[in-house]
């Protein structure tokens, strides 16, 4: 993973009535590194890209999918690296995301993808700490996705839109 992207999978506590996840914890100093201001959530339709942004002003956020599936990715433009997570409703994570890097998600398979997010500095409606690309910047070009080098998409454009392995 780049140097701060940290993926913590949760616990899940079912019985007959359902399921209880603990998502955010004071106490989990290997994934909550920051102080916590504020929470929001999202929803993205089957196949909607949100990329990419980035925070030059030190936020971080936390994702936790709670409902459908999210590609998560994050990129380095020093280093040319990329981060590919798939995070679930099913499989619960945070997962830490610097606001440093370039970032973004798609909602993959066939429902709405919900996601839960924290983020440790508070928006500001007059002045937001955000920069902003398109999705399908052709500048995104990683040397490697999640550390290797040999991946097929390495050395071209990012293409949220790439097939699936089989």
């Amino acid at each position: 993973m780049l140097p701060g992207v940290v993926v913590k999978p949760l616990k899940r506590f079912a019985d007959e009535r359902g399921f209880f996840t603990e998502i955010m914890r004071k106490d989990w100093s290997d994934v909550f590194q920051d102080e916590i201001v504020q929470s929001n959530l999202s929803i993205s339709y089957p196949g909607i890209v949100r990329a990419w942004h980035k925070h030059e002003r030190g936020q971080v956020d936390y994702f936790v999918i709670v409902r459908g599936a999210l590609k998560i990715c994050a990129y380095d433009d020093e280093t040319q690296e990329l981060n590919e997570i798939i995070s679930t409703g099913e499989n619960l994570q945070v997962v830490r995301i610097p606001g440093h890097y370039w970032h973004g998600i798609k909602a993959v398979g066939n429902e709405p993808a919900m996601l839960i997010y924290f983020v440790n500095k508070l928006y500001d409606y007059s002045n937001p700490d955000e920069l902003r690309r398109p999705w399908n910047d052709e500048t995104i070009v990683p040397k490697k996705i999640n550390g290797k080098d040999d991946d097929p998409r390495c050395g071209k454009p990012w293409d949220w839109f790439y097939p699936p392995h089989k």
